[in-house]
């Protein structure tokens, strides 16, 4: 445990301890050898009085011995028993093991839940000194002394009586005000925040009046309101996480299979933590329970004393997360990638300004310099890994979760790595990584080893571990991969049971794990353990509008990027048609004379392949836009993206990219096939409404694809079976009859042919049969049919099926990208 290192004197210092809670204090000098803090009678000598104000002080709280010049702090009564909810530096709990050195006007906390926990603050006063120095002062307003109103809370620098600053930058500049009422109530209300104001978890979504003991948590920031009195009681800058009895499982048709059974877990700022096993032990599951994406179904997580699952919502922000998958797109450049999830990330009032102070910082922390305007594709592993944590540092989370973060990496960015997360630790962070490399673990300060069936079988230092997992005993293992081996479905639980009742446990997970009074209400359960379980607190709402003008830029900024895709899918359909002419010796669309008996059914051939054209190219320009940033969107959903935000801009793109391609669709038709008489409309406004509809259902059919399938592998092989029916029921190929005519209303050429043959009347173009006399005439190449009548009735039906059709389509696939998020 690191303190502030004690000041080297001669003279034997006085200690002053001060106790402050909800604005009053208890004041004790340590003068003796030893002193004991509690609300035991019998045992202590620094009494605390039987106050509910001090009630989260254990009976035998706290140790303090004299070593030298220096007081030491030891946790409970010192030896075997720990206070119940402990003493904290920077969130680190002092352990009962080891003392804590008291450096000069030191802070510590007793407790961690902001209602009741105590500030314990230590001045050191020598006999030089006059007098002790300052205490440091809790960030404290009074709001009855305030004499204009409202009070704003928020990022926003000011030195106006009217304004509290609370700088961080999940803050926006105005976040929440407080007004008084001639009642003299305090009412608080959000100011239409990125991030949200919270009031006792909850999230706030009109007028509240606040109430003594109301905890409010703005960004980072927890303050809590008693006695018309404002208090921060935590400013979020240190993250420790706690958690005990984790359990998870899963249905199979054998029987329930447990992913994780009975598992305790501590983690501490300033600490590095591995979490490693053989496959299939449950290490991503228990990343997962630990960042609160999947609640146990038994035990529970808390953070910085909090229930995780419960505060999710307003903790967000504050953890990081770099999944597997990388969560950048390679086409973008570094300083791209980072200044859009900058815009995404931080409140949507952040200035131009500060986004790219923001990205300067992250650069310089993962060791970027020099990369800005390099496309993400261009970079080693390594570095690709480290513009994905750059992208999470931008709102400077203190609580870091990485899965498998050196997976195909070669030894030596392995390591590069590694250290870089060993600095990030080391700026006040908590980072827990899971990882299969067990090269460099030893930069870890703890290592988890799940055994077989997700049993915790190892917490402790990494060096240790090795000598723990020993055969013999007498010589340790040659390295922690050695590991993987010992550990098998059958000795499992033995080696479980035999690192719970090991020295190990008592001293690394038992001496430092924090539940104070939560053991009682063990359980966060899912839905499907417990029907009433309690469910996360609603996120905010994000600015859709905002996040939709960035999500477009990016989009298009990915367009642009990928210049022969979009070139092909621009001049594909037009090249259809030019070879289509050069394979007809004349155009069926204007008159001719003799009229021809093959005219309407040369002229529908030829539309077929205008309409086969577009639906290619709209299916297979747009099967894979979302599966292939499926990473980027589930993290960027964590951090509240918005759904409708991004598949509008997925389609606002897509309908861009349709007119285009009808603008240049049409030029070619005129040119190549002349000037046809429209029916009802000019032709090249008709054909070009048809067109534009036809690409737009397409790309929206595309877009749906693209949120049903699990992989890319699935989105190409899904095409042509998809596109079948789309041209064996557009009633070219083949007369529709009977059920065939109510399949072919679930396409979209049927519409498309439809459309085209009422703005051409096709049905015109079929010759007046001819008299043969007592023979029967032969057959028409084409029969007039009411799909082709040229009457506005059926040329609004085709086109009212569809849009229909795009919006079935994109209801669907938002339906499905929902689920995924």
């Amino acid at each position: 445990m690191r303190s502030p290192p004690p000041k080297t004197v001669v003279d034997l210092p006085t200690v002053i301890l001060t106790l402050e809670s909800q604005g009053k204090t208890l004041t004790y000098s340590l003068t003796q050898p030893e002193h004991r803090l509690g609300r035991d009678h019998q045992w202590a000598d620094l009494v605390v009085p039987d106050d509910p104000l001090w009630s989260v002080i254990s009976s035998r709280h706290a140790v303090f011995k004299q070593q030298g010049a220096t007081y030491y702090l030891w946790d409970g009564d010192g030896h075997q028993r720990r206070s119940t909810n402990g003493t904290f530096y920077n969130q680190r709990r002092i352990g009962i093991e080891e003392g804590f050195a008291l450096g000069e006007t030191l802070r510590l906390e007793i407790g961690q839940d902001p209602k009741n926990k105590v500030q314990l603050l230590v001045q050191i006063q020598f006999s030089a000194t006059a007098s002790p120095p300052p205490l440091p002062q809790q960030r404290r307003l009074v709001l009855k002394t305030l004499k204009e109103w409202p009070l704003t809370l928020g990022r926003q620098a000011s030195n106006s009586y009217r304004h509290w600053q609370l700088d961080a930058p999940t803050v926006s500049l105005h976040h929440a005000s407080i007004d008084r009422t001639s009642a003299g109530l305090y009412v608080l209300r959000d100011l239409g925040s990125s991030n949200g104001t919270y009031v006792n978890a909850k999230l706030l979504k009109g007028p509240y009046t606040l109430r003594n003991g109301d905890q409010i948590r703005i960004g980072p920031f927890v303050l809590l309101y008693h006695h018309e009195t404002l208090e921060i009681r935590d400013q979020g800058s240190h993250l420790r996480i706690d958690a005990w009895g984790l359990e998870r499982r899963v249905k199979t048709p054998a029987g329930d299979r447990a992913l994780l059974q009975e598992v305790a877990f501590v983690a501490e700022p300033r600490q590095l933590v591995g979490i490693v096993g053989g496959s299939g032990t449950g290490k991503s599951t228990l990343l997962k329970v630990l960042m609160g994406l999947d609640p146990p179904q038994e035990g529970q997580v808390l953070l910085n004393g909090l229930n995780l699952h419960r505060h999710l919502a307003s903790y967000r922000h504050q953890i990081g997360y770099v999944p597997q998958d990388d969560i950048v797109h390679a086409r973008l450049t570094v300083a791209e990638v980072l200044n859009y999830a900058a815009q995404l990330r931080l409140p949507a009032d952040t200035d131009a300004q500060n986004r790219r102070a923001a990205v300067e910082r992250v650069l310089e922390q993962v060791q970027l310099r020099g990369t800005e305007h390099q496309r993400v594709a261009s970079l080693s592993g390594g570095q690709r890994k480290r513009v994905s944590i750059a992208v999470e540092l931008l709102a400077n989370p203190k609580l870091f979760f990485l899965d498998e973060p050196t997976s195909g990496l070669d030894p030596g960015l392995d390591f590069l790595l590694m250290q870089l997360l060993r600095q990030l630790a080391d700026q006040e962070r908590t980072i827990v990584l899971v990882t299969h490399a067990t090269s460099h673990v030893y930069l870890c300060d703890r290592l988890l080893v799940l055994g077989p069936g997700g049993r915790l079988c190892y917490f402790g230092p990494a060096d240790e571990a090795r000598q723990f997992f020993s055969p013999t005993g007498d010589r340790p293992l040659n390295s922690v991969a050695e590991i993987y081996a010992l550990l098998t479905p059958e000795n499992s639980a033995a080696w479980s049971q035999k690192f719970r009742q090991s020295a190990h446990y008592q001293r690394y997970l038992a001496s430092h794990l924090s539940i104070g009074p939560h053991y009682e209400s063990t359980s966060v359960l899912g839905a499907e353990s417990r029907p009433n379980a309690e469910t996360p607190p609603q996120q905010p709402a994000p600015p859709h509008l905002y996040q939709w003008r960035v999500l477009c830029h990016r989009q298009w900024q990915l367009l642009w990027r990928d210049r022969l895709s979009l070139v092909l899918n621009l001049i594909s359909v037009p090249i259809a048609l030019l070879l289509t002419r050069f394979a007809s010796d004349r155009s069926p669309f204007v008159p001719q004379d003799p009229p021809s008996l093959l005219q309407a059914a040369q002229t529908l051939r030829i539309l077929f392949v205008f309409t086969c054209a577009c639906l290619w190219v709209g299916l297979s320009g747009w099967a894979q836009a979302l599966i292939t940033e499926a990473a980027i969107y589930r993290r960027e959903r964590l951090a509240n993206l918005s759904l409708w935000a991004y598949m509008a801009a997925k389609l606002t793109l897509g309908k861009g990219m349709a007119l285009a391609q009808t603008l240049l669709i049409t030029l070619v038709g005129l040119l190549a096939f002349g000037l046809p008489k429209g029916a009802l409309l000019p032709w090249p406004l008709g054909f070009g409404i048809t067109t534009f509809l036809t690409l737009v259902a397409s790309l929206c059919l595309g877009l749906l694809i693209s949120a049903a399938v699990h992989n890319s592998d699935q989105a190409s092989k899904i095409l042509p079976p998809l596109l079948l029916p789309q041209i064996i029921f557009a009633g070219v190929l083949f007369k529709l009859t009977g059920i065939a005519t109510a399949l072919s209303w679930l396409t979209i050429g049927r519409w498309t042919m439809g459309a085209y043959g009422a703005l051409i009347d096709v049905n015109s173009m079929v010759p007046p049969p001819l008299d043969f006399g007592l023979f029967e005439p032969p057959p028409q190449p084409f029969d007039p049919t009411p799909v082709y009548a040229p009457t506005w009735g059926n040329l609004l039906l085709n086109w009212g099926m569809l849009m229909l059709h795009s919006l079935t389509y994109m209801g669907v696939a938002t339906y499905l990208q929902r689920r995924k998020g």
